[in-house]
């Protein structure tokens, strides 16, 4: 289907006005076409988590009493569930919303390890959830989704939600959206320069391309994976892990390897570090401004101050490099000092097109850095 054709019914037949989430690349078809449409304004906001997404939806409604609609990863429905339970259910304020969701993980398709158990339960927590959903396959034709939309119509005015839940390859567009910044240095140069500083310590890193590019240059360079504990789901939770193991693991210096998507995402979790003020941790922000694994569709980070941040939130030391010499010392001065630390390092979009994924499981990985940390 055609993702013209599928915004067209949630307008016109559904009568949705505004668009709040958190890009997935299995949807890319659908946010490209809000993209086109809308860009980023007072109808298409991009959430900092699907939790923010749905309070904005509410506000929406709250201020206009029309439909909004909700875009996530099925990941994001752990983010949303409490703001759902406990402010747009039919139970507590009846406020209408459009869920629409991407199915990753779905059973009988491949996919990767964090994907498996969610893609398990997504269906099953929309029934959970009372939010009455229709699944959007590749061979869902328009009149189908029309149909649909006429009982989904009543339902939305009777102050219940609605959601669709899209399989992979269900939705297709011309539109092509191209993202840039004006950064120069690649993320994986960064990674580079990162890991050449700071030797046999320890390593959290959060989802996405940069844990895949973590791996690759360490086996590049035939070095061990023990260093590196690869968050390959938990979007914004990396900074958190690494707390956890800062604070029991003083003797060691622990580096928190995470993006501005993930940051923004759970960004209370640097105020938590900068009360606790761990001497051995550093926590290393590479900001492209964007949701580039997913697509590449903006965030808020390249129009906030992300060192100030650190520093009201009371990180000792705050850095920014944009140069391989400034991460060069930047890296070197922050392993040096003992002190809280962070470094933001403004980095360009894009990454290699043959970059693979890591060829150790979870588990593996998990045991393998377990036994370096307690070992160490």
């Amino acid at each position: 289907m055609n993702a013209a054709d599928f915004v067209k019914v949630l307008e016109e037949k559904l009568g949705v006005g505004f668009y709040t989430g958190v890009p997935d690349s299995l949807l890319s078809p659908f946010t490209g076409e809000i993209m086109t449409r809308y860009g980023v304004c007072d109808k298409h906001v991009i959430a900092a988590n699907e939790g923010n997404a749905t309070g904005l939806a509410a506000g929406y409604y709250l201020a206009t009493g029309k439909i909004p609609c909700i875009y996530m990863q099925n990941s994001g429905q752990g983010n949303m569930l409490n703001p759902y339970a406990s402010l747009l259910a039919p139970d507590v304020y009846k406020i209408p919303a459009v869920f629409v969701v991407g199915w990753r993980g779905e059973p009988g398709t491949k996919d990767e390890p964090q994907h498996v158990f969610q893609g398990k339960i997504t269906v099953k927590l929309m029934e959970l959830l009372q939010i009455e959903s229709e699944v959007i396959t590749a061979d869902t034709t328009i009149e189908e989704l029309e149909k649909m939309a006429v009982r989904m119509k009543t339902l939305l005015e009777n102050g219940a939600c609605v959601g669709f839940v899209i399989e992979k390859g269900a939705l297709e567009t011309e539109h092509k959206m191209k993202y840039s910044n004006v950064y120069t240095v690649s993320r994986e140069d960064a990674l580079k320069e990162i890991v050449r500083g700071i030797g046999g310590d320890i390593v959290i890193s959060t989802t996405g391309k940069a844990s895949r590019e973590l791996f690759e240059i360490r086996e590049s360079n035939g070095s061990s994976h023990q260093y590196d504990f690869l968050t390959v789901g938990s979007m914004g939770h990396s900074s958190s892990i690494a707390l956890g193991v800062a604070l029991q693991k003083k003797e060691k210096k622990v580096w928190c390897i995470d993006g501005d998507g993930a940051m923004l995402m759970h960004m209370g979790a640097m105020a938590l570090m900068g009360a606790n003020k761990p001497q051995n941790l550093v926590h290393i922000v590479l900001n492209n401004e964007s949701h580039e694994t997913v697509g590449g569709m903006p965030t808020v980070a390249g129009s906030i101050d992300i060192p100030k941040i650190a520093a009201g939130c009371g990180y000792e030391k705050v850095y920014t490099a944009s140069t391989l010499e400034e991460i060069r010392h930047a890296v070197a001065t922050a392993r040096a000092n003992a002190e809280l630390a962070l470094i933001e390092i403004k980095v360009a979009l894009g990454a290699r097109a043959d970059l693979g994924r890591p060829t150790t499981t979870a588990e593996e990985n998990k045991k393998s850095f377990m036994q370096f940390v307690q070992e160490n």
